[in-house]
C-alpha cells in the first residue's frame, strides 16, 4: 500500500508541478457586429416604380428616395412620386423583417397628392 500512495502523491505532485510551470494563459477575440445589409436608394426608387405600375396598371412612376435603405426592423424612409403632371406624392416605406441581406418592407403611397410647384 504504501507503493500506491507514493505513486498517487508523485502523480499529484506532477500535476501541480505541470500546472505551475504553465504561464497564465489569456485570449480575446475581436467579434465584429455584422452591419445590417441595405438597399440602394436606385434599387428601392425602382422597385417601387415597378410595384406601384403593376398595381395601379399605369406606367412606371418616377420614384426617389433620399438614400440607402437600412436593413434593420422598424427602419422607416420616404420617398417621392413625381407625377407626369409635376405633383408629388410622398410613399411610406417600413422594413418588416430581414433574413441574410434580404430586406422585406411595406410601402404605402400618400392618399393625396400636392400639386406641382409646392
Amino acid at each position: 500500500m504504501p507503493k500506491a500512495r507514493m505513486t498517487m502523491a508523485v502523480t499529484i505532485f506532477s500535476a501541480v508541478a505541470a500546472g505551475a510551470l504553465l504561464p497564465g494563459c489569456s485570449a480575446s477575440v475581436e467579434v465584429k457586429k455584422p452591419t445590417p445589409p441595405k438597399l440602394s436608394a436606385e434599387k428601392l426608387s425602382s422597385t417601387l416604380s415597378e410595384k406601384l405600375a403593376a398595381a395601379t396598371g399605369r406606367p412606371k412612376p418616377h420614384i426617389t428616395c433620399p438614400e440607402d435603405l437600412v436593413g434593420k426592423v422598424g427602419t422607416t424612409m420616404r420617398c417621392t412620386l413625381v407625377a407626369d403632371d409635376g405633383s408629388t406624392l410622398g410613399v411610406s416605406v417600413n422594413v418588416t423583417s430581414v433574413s441574410g441581406d434580404k430586406i422585406n418592407y411595406d410601402f404605402k403611397a400618400d392618399d393625396k397628392a400636392s400639386p406641382a410647384g409646392h
